[in-house]
């Protein structure tokens, strides 16, 4: 009797379900793909689910536009629904959605299951939303835990590759070492503030009953520092970048391409939102550490990428030098600040995919990564694609030039509002920082130009299938328990996922000029995405 009387006083939030619906999005699709991927039929499985997911994506990318006037919080306030979080979400949509077609006839989708490594993409993109929208350390917590779960799985879902596997692996260890890490700075933060809520936080620290001397309370410092090394994991910044060029090589090649754009911004979203609104009143405190967290991530990521030949490794730690720039848009706590970074993640989709989708076309057509030697994702592979597909080499050689920050591109754009930032914020010795590392970057980024255009095409190893002596002539490691009889026939490159990648590649290089020309949609993006932070200036 007791038990029943104490349910009915209990009462769940109002949960305002249109405010709600670009996360349920990707939820609902996720699961309907999974039953559908269960059906039988060849042509359900490798057509209607990857069609599908592509409908769920663009159902959360339209969603995002209709809520994107409406902002809201949401769930007792632990989600804010707002034009910074509509953005990431549309920028995570259109990522799917890239990720998709570079995935749709390859051998990760085939060999996971087409249902469930598209459903997990969905689930994760769900995780991103989730995480960007929180405005409390447990939703915040839950969200980097959604995200990741389903990459971990995805980077090993070429189960038959030991690469991929051991990027699972490798991943799944670093995260874990990551959330623990987050977990209990958020913790300690707890325990100094006595609130969950961001807004909480805020106004324990501004009503000043934290300081103790000169350092200030040691809980919540400990805590904030443990909070930016659990970001930092996810963010791919110095020195927790370890993990980044061993599991974005391993990784197939459109997960790869979807960590390195949707995590990275997922996780820069959160870093805004937390650091700038959460932690404002403690500014002065974590501002100088994070600064000189960017200094090195700038100039670890652009010297480390200097000797790399495999192209996936080299984006990796090309990626973490991006970090290292985009993190110093947080550092400054200024409304400019936010928009310089938040325009960048939109910059930095566009001049990633589009480097990404040739890669993913290099391998398809040279069989991966496992044959003769050499594979898709190796620079000297990209010797003479000039002459030999222009197609393929005018979007990854604009895609670097973006990368280096060339004028003209959209990428020049992007590092000039970064540098704008941080002289007006009286951080200009981090950006002397950033114009040095673009400059160390022009060694790797017009390495792989030169390749492109000036060298002789190299001898072609054989395509998957056509021989070098793996399991069942597929390219493939053997399974413990298998037989040659029972492993898969010898991969063939779908023609229609070919002329996917293709658009792929032509669509996003076409926008890296487009908006390099013509940015100001992009400034008019990123400064609504930064008016929730009115008390910066």
């Amino acid at each position: 009797m007791i038990a029943l009387i104490a349910a009915a006083q209990v009462k769940g939030p109002h949960i305002d379900w249109a405010a709600l619906s670009p996360i349920l999005a990707p939820a609902a699709a996720g699961l309907v793909i999974l039953l559908v991927g269960l059906l039988r039929s060849a042509v359900v499985r490798e057509r209607v689910v990857p069609v599908l997911t592509i409908v769920g994506f663009g159902a959360m990318l339209g969603l995002s536009i209709w809520r994107f006037d409406h902002p809201a919080s949401i769930v007792s306030d632990a989600l804010a629904i707002d034009k910074l979080s509509l953005t990431l979400d549309m920028l995570f949509a259109v990522a799917g959605i890239a990720t998709v077609m570079l995935s749709w006839g390859g051998v990760a989708s085939r060999e996971a299951g087409q249902g469930e490594y598209h459903s997990l993409l969905l689930f994760s993109a769900m995780g991103m939303a989730v995480f960007v929208s929180s405005q409390n350390l447990v939703t915040l917590f839950v969200g980097i835990e959604l995200l990741s779960i389903p990459l971990y799985v995805l980077c090993a879902s070429e189960s038959r590759r030991e690469h991929s596997l051991e990027s699972g692996l490798k991943y799944l260890v670093i995260g874990s070492v990551g959330s623990a890490t987050l977990a209990y700075g958020l913790a300690l933060i707890y325990g100094a503030t006595g609130s969950t809520d961001f807004s909480g936080i805020a106004s324990a620290i501004a009503h000043g009953k934290l300081g103790v001397g000169i350092a200030g309370d040691p809980m919540l410092l400990t805590g904030l520092g443990l909070a930016i090394a659990g970001f930092a994991f996810k963010a791919s910044v110095a020195p927790f970048h370890q993990w980044t060029p061993d599991v974005y090589e391993g990784a197939p090649t459109p997960i790869t391409a979807f960590m390195a754009t949707a995590t990275k911004a997922a996780a820069l979203g959160v870093f805004i939102r937390f650091f700038d609104m959460a932690a404002f009143g403690v500014h002065d405190k974590w501002a100088p550490l994070l600064a000189a967290v960017a200094a090195i991530t700038m100039i670890v990521g652009n010297v480390g990428a200097l000797g790399q030949s495999s192209l996936k490794r080299m984006l990796g730690y090309s990626g973490v030098a991006q970090a290292g720039y985009m993190l110093g848009g947080v550092v400054v706590g200024t409304r400019l600040g936010i928009q310089a970074t938040v325009l960048y993640l939109l910059v930095y989709l566009a001049m990633n995919y589009s480097a990404f989708a040739v890669i993913v076309a290099q391998e398809r057509q040279l069989g991966g990564d496992d044959v003769g030697g050499v594979g898709g994702d190796d620079i000297s592979a990209l010797a003479g694609l000039g002459a030999r597909n222009p197609l393929l080499a005018w979007p990854i050689t604009i895609s670097m030039l973006a990368l280096a920050g060339i004028p003209g591109t959209v990428g020049f754009i992007g590092k000039f509002q970064l540098i704008h930032a941080l002289v007006d914020g009286n951080y200009t010795w981090l950006a002397i920082v950033l114009v040095i590392g673009s400059m160390i970057s022009l060694g790797y980024y017009l390495r792989v130009v030169a390749a492109v255009w000036m060298r002789a095409p190299a001898a072609q190893p054989l395509a998957a299938g056509a021989g070098a002596g793996s399991a069942g002539g597929t390219g493939l490691a053997p399974i413990a328990g298998g037989s040659p009889e029972a492993d898969p026939p010898a991969q063939t490159v779908d023609p229609f996922g070919q002329r996917l990648i293709m658009v792929v590649a032509a669509v996003f290089a076409a926008a890296v000029i487009f908006f390099g020309i013509f940015p100001q949609p992009l400034f008019d993006l990123a400064s609504h995405a930064a008016q929730g932070f009115g008390s910066l200036l």
